[in-house]
């Protein structure tokens, strides 16, 4: 397996050179050279309204164009028909329940769980509009000796499905945890009990945010219909990406653009506005930076080192959190602490009992002394963190700590340093 040139990569991203410790990576990615410049590139020479038959608005359209070749790419969708932008994937959720509308009767039962509210709230309002049904997949503890060490069992997905099911909203990887869903194992599953129970349409809606910086997407191998990503975490520029199944698209959708496109059966069914067109061509630099992270110039390959160097990453981490002492003095790991593939370099904690420790007076230690930046609270994951046992303060909610591919074990050392003050 080729390993990562930590130095060619941190010179891709002009914002690590002034050694700022950026650790909120969940909450946004740095962006690399690449994208910066085709964004400038676009705004200084192409910067038209697309569909002009004149050469500057035809090579404006050719390059936004470009943008779903790359995305299709991300995604391994089978075409570019099957692809589209819009500015985040909470707005673009909520556009593909809008347009589902027409598509659910009374009693419809969507089962979604406690992650990020993109992939949530979207259902839950669509629930209320069409009298359908919400059901939960929850998290359980995997530890007895830490009722916060919480993730998703396939196995307790499979009783919540029925003859009426009709949609599954999951998190390839959750924001919080840290944690991988096995999605092609879920969902094969999902679709074998919805079978047997004589479901007659089920569609699965998967929110890979928090997965995409981190692993390899396969849309068609996961056999999924609907998949969102944000680009600003997978080192581009702000505005997302989505994946619609071409059956989907058919059958599903009710277009909610102007009335008088023809839209047929494309992502223009979502998108009742213009995608951010310098931010679209931005995207182009992405997958040709990720392939560039290994000799192969290969999406697999970049993936699989990114995944091992972050391994490295996790270790120094979860080692200090985990250990007896801290153990001792309160501290909890909320997700599982095991240093393997199923998670990704995001670590939540809280430090609770006769010693608690308040999530926001820990990140005020690192914000005060500066250089390293980590955050505080339920990330958009409200019901999540709202229904873990003990009861937390939402709002106080985890300490985050989230990693990607460019941060050091060196860097690692270094919060881990400032986390020996503040715990002790």
């Amino acid at each position: 397996m080729a390993t990562l040139d930590i130095d060619e990569v941190r010179a891709s991203f002009p914002s690590l050179e002034s050694g700022y410790i950026y650790a909120d990576n969940a909450g946004g990615s740095q962006t690399t050279q690449g994208v910066i410049d085709r964004i400038v590139d676009y705004l200084t020479n192409t910067n038209v309204q697309l569909g002009a038959d004149y050469f500057v608005g035809k090579l404006s359209t050719q390059r936004v164009d470009e943008g779903s070749f790359t995305i299709a790419e991300l995604f391994n969708a089978a075409s570019i028909d099957e692809v589209g932008f819009g500015p985040s994937s909470t707005m673009i959720l909520e556009n593909i329940a809008r347009a589902l509308e027409n598509d659910i009767q009374p009693g419809d039962e969507f089962i979604i769980t406690y992650e990020h509210e993109a992939n949530n709230g979207p259902w839950k309002r669509l629930a209320e509009r069409c009298n359908a049904v919400v059901k939960f997949w929850e998290p359980t503890p995997v530890s007895a000796e830490n009722p916060y060490s919480v993730t998703y069992k396939v196995e307790e997905l499979l009783p919540l499905v029925s003859s009426r099911t009709r949609l599954a909203a999951i998190s390839a990887c959750s924001n919080i945890l840290g944690s991988l869903v096995p999605v092609e194992e879920a969902v094969k599953a999902l679709r074998q009990r919805a079978k047997e129970k004589g479901a007659k349409k089920v569609e699965v809606s998967l929110d890979c945010v928090a997965y995409a910086p981190h692993r390899k997407m396969d849309v068609q191998q996961w056999d999924i219909d609907y998949c969102v990503f944000a680009l600003y975490k997978v080192y581009g520029a702000h505005n997302a990406a989505v994946y619609v199944r071409s059956t989907a698209m058919q059958t599903s959708l009710t277009s909610i653009a102007h009335h008088f496109l023809k839209v047929d059966d494309k992502p223009y069914k979502l998108q009742p506005g213009g995608p951010g067109y310098e931010l679209v061509y931005g995207a182009t630099a992405v997958v040709p930076y990720l392939k560039s992270l290994t000799p192969e110039d290969d999406l697999t390959a970049s993936f699989n080192a990114i995944a091992s160097h972050e391994q490295k990453l996790l270790g120094p981490l979860l080692h200090f959190l985990t250990d007896a002492k801290q153990f001792g003095r309160g501290v909890r790991i909320v997700g599982t602490s095991e240093i393997n593939l199923s998670r990704v370099p995001t670590v939540s904690f809280v430090v609770v009992g006769q010693n608690a420790i308040k999530s926001k007076d820990i990140v005020g230690v690192f914000d005060k002394k500066g250089g390293i930046g980590i955050r505080y609270g339920h990330f958009y994951a409200y019901s999540l963190v709202d229904n873990l046992r003990p009861k937390l303060d939402v709002n106080d909610g985890v300490v985050r700590i989230s990693l990607v591919h460019y941060n050091t074990v060196e860097e690692v050392e270094k919060i881990v340093d400032v986390l020996k003050e503040v715990l002790g």
